[in-house]
């Protein structure tokens, strides 16, 4: 196909058939069954899970072992909930915990208390687990881990080094609930939003070994200067009672089901049957949003100019997680992706040639229902003639306004999956 032929309507609709073929590749109910383990013969089954896929991820097992015994509960975020026969759902809020994320995390723990080296446990984790799965260690309340949560999401930390602190306040994360869960077998079933996908870092990781620390927890709070209570500060000293470190949980396995590098995968083939060529440049890619949008941009405008690193036309794909750090004045809406693709458009002003799809599989970018968005070579002449400063608008931090004025914005509802963002800019 050549470049003549890439008109608006044809890229914009090719890039949002990505961003649904990246969704649709980490689908649960496509994909959970081939990872299951065998059978059990004897024993109890029960099931436990956080995440926002967590209910669709039940409703996936008790589909896949339609004759086995499954007793349990997940939790999962509000909106997300699916129909289940056996495994109990608790709805609770996301990004920041609420009464039900603490009431859920105590069911998890409860369900798993005094099993026996026969039973298995089936741990079902995805995306948002950390949030969903709030239980305070001692000596905390909820409204202290709320308040530390907020203060994370602002303060530009990566999700690793958030989930470090978090494990640190919490009675579940970093290995806890797999501690309770012994002597019993646990399996963990995941769907990866973390670049690396490290099973640590995963919903905080309640069935994985924690390498992280009490001393890294303190520096981290340092470093980011963030305002935390003095019970907080408190808990951050109890080194006596840290999380369970590499090789104290022997009774327990890791099973990935879905991650980004499989979305993005599904993406490459998707766009070689649209004509395109495409080049993953990665999975795991992080740093500031609007920076990674400047970046990209240079890249993109080396292909369109010089046929390098690739030919167009041809499509760059990406995944990770950006960040968005805010600032002490006033700020619109936005996510890290739509603040992505605000970037790239700043950067690109108007190149030929050029669109761009940035967005969150899970279909909530930044605090709003809203996935994500689209970029084209005319989005900011379009934003001009509305009165809007394209520049001004990433200084708010305004990106969801942004192209929401232009009727840009992706809007999916919840997908029920989440592999972490997905990012595609097309060269003509």
């Amino acid at each position: 196909m050549t470049a003549a032929a890439w008109d608006d309507q044809r890229a914009r609709a090719t890039l949002r058939r990505l961003f649904d073929t990246a969704v649709a590749a980490a689908d649960p109910r496509s994909v959970l069954a081939r990872h299951l383990p065998p059978k059990p013969t004897r024993g109890r089954v029960v099931v436990v899970g956080g995440g926002k896929s967590a209910a669709v991820m039940a409703a996936a097992l008790e589909d896949a072992w339609p004759d086995v015994p499954l007793e349990g509960t997940v939790v999962t975020r509000y909106g997300h909930a699916v129909p289940t026969r056996r495994i109990e759902v608790i709805e609770a809020s996301h990004p920041v915990p609420d009464a039900n994320s603490e009431g859920g995390a105590r069911r998890l723990l409860d369900r798993v208390r005094g099993l026996g080296p026969d039973d298995l446990v089936l741990a079902l984790m995805s995306g948002g687990a950390s949030a969903l799965l709030a239980a305070p260690a001692d000596g905390l309340t909820l409204a202290d881990k709320q308040a530390v949560n907020r203060a994370l999401l602002a303060c530009g930390a990566n999700i690793t080094e958030m989930n470090a602190v978090r494990k640190h306040l919490s009675a579940i994360k970093g290995g806890r609930l797999a501690a309770a869960a012994a002597p019993a077998r646990v399996v963990t079933l995941a769907i990866s939003d973390v670049p690396g996908d490290d099973p640590a870092v995963i919903g905080s990781g309640p069935t994985v070994p924690d390498a992280t620390t009490f001393a890294e927890a303190r520096a981290l709070v340092a470093r980011y200067r963030l305002p935390v209570s003095p019970a907080v500060e408190a808990r951050l000293r109890q080194d006596a009672d840290e999380t369970p470190k590499p090789g104290s949980l022997p009774h327990t396995e890791f099973r990935m089901i879905a991650t980004p590098m499989m979305a993005l995968t599904a993406m490459a083939e998707a766009a070689r049957a649209a004509g395109l060529t495409p080049l993953i440049l990665g999975d795991a890619l992080e740093g500031e949003a609007r920076e990674v949008g400047t970046l990209m941009a240079g890249i993109a405008r080396s292909v369109r100019a010089h046929g390098a690193p690739l030919r167009p036309p041809a499509v760059l794909l990406s995944g990770g997680e950006t960040t968005v750090t805010l600032g002490s004045g006033p700020t619109g809406t936005g996510g890290r992706n739509t603040e992505f693709l605000l970037g790239l458009g700043v950067a690109l002003d108007g190149a030929a040639g050029i669109w761009a799809m940035a967005g969150d599989t899970d279909g909530i970018d930044g605090m709003d229902e809203i996935a994500g968005a689209l970029l084209a070579p005319d989005s900011l002449a379009r934003a001009r003639a509305l009165g809007l400063d394209p520049r001004a608008s990433l200084a708010r931090h305004d990106s969801h306004g942004f192209f929401g004025a232009l009727d840009d914005l992706i809007v999916t509802g919840p997908t029920l999956t989440n592999v972490n963002d997905t990012r595609a800019i097309l060269i003509a």
